[in-house]
């Protein structure tokens, strides 16, 4: 499955980079910060009054926060992006539940050489807001993760590679520190013994990142971001995130949005986990 993911990304930077605009002279009026921020709503609600054909009432929404600045220098650039996701949904007279919830901060400094492939440095976080539940066949919740458990941190440094201007790869050493407080789980492998359970896992590896944003149309935008980090004491323990968007913008304000998002990380779960949300919604750019 991954390299078939792997193959399907290859496929879109290949086609992104034959359809990339030629490179225009230096302006320095490009230099300087450049922010860029989109707010989105979506709402989905079904009210039920003696309706023969059966059903129940239901209220689902989300809430998203999306945005870049980036300083752009002659010598470096200092990239900085974050996304924060939450939604729930409620059917009928059952309790409200979480849907989505996600808090994602990305930095990046790259050094310019020249040439395509230039040094960088960077740091991620990854963790979410509200607790987090299993439900099991009777009903039973169990909270399997909460804001900050697990947390995930990756410092990492290397050297980017931009072949095309809708397409950033880097590959570099990295530090990911997986910290806990509570839910143990998600920093131990399932047959660690307990007396061996650790709090905060700290594992040094290899990390591979490539973006893609991709104007396909004048409405229409594919979005990208594949991530892969293999530690070094065990390769075979390496996680796979990949997120897809496509984005179209009906008008100025409303948009419909398909995100398909994939997760390979044998120590939550052997299988792979999928998920895909096609949402249609109120967006609107905040700057």
């Amino acid at each position: 499955m991954k390299r078939t993911i792997v193959v399907l990304l290859v496929v879109f930077a290949g086609r992104a980079w034959s359809q990339a605009p030629a490179p225009q002279k230096s302006d320095s009026s490009k230099w300087g910060w450049k922010h860029s921020v989109v707010s989105g709503v979506t709402l989905t609600q079904v009210a039920l009054k003696d309706w023969a054909q059966g059903g129940e009432d239901a209220l689902s929404w989300t809430i998203r926060l999306e945005g870049k600045s980036v300083l752009d220098d002659t010598l470096f650039t200092l990239g900085n992006s974050y996304k924060m996701v939450f939604g729930q949904a409620r059917l009928g007279s059952d309790k409200t539940r979480k849907t989505e919830d996600r808090l994602e901060m990305e930095s990046v400094f790259t050094h310019k050489l020249g040439a395509h492939v230039n040094p960088y440095v960077g740091a991620t976080l990854k963790t979410q807001f509200a607790i987090g539940v299993t439900i099991d066949a009777t009903g039973k919740e169990t909270p399997v993760s909460k804001l900050f458990d697990p947390g995930y941190l990756t410092q990492s440094a290397g050297f980017g590679y931009q072949p095309a201007a809708v397409v950033k790869t880097r590959l570099g050493i990295a530090l990911r520190e997986i910290v806990t407080s509570r839910y143990w789980q998600h920093a131990n492998d399932p047959k660690t013994p307990e007396s061996h359970r650790v709090k905060v896992r700290v594992d040094g590896g290899f990390e591979s990142v490539t973006d893609i944003d991709w104007k396909l149309d004048d409405n229409l935008l594919f979005r990208s971001k594949l991530e892969i980090f293999s530690p070094v004491r065990k390769p075979s323990d390496a996680t796979l995130r990949m997120d897809n968007t496509i984005t179209a913008t009906v008008n100025k304000y409303l948009v419909v949005m398909l995100n398909v998002f994939l997760i390979n990380d044998e120590r939550a779960t052997t299988r792979l986990q999928v998920k895909e949300v096609l949402s249609v919604g109120f967006s609107y750019a905040l700057f």
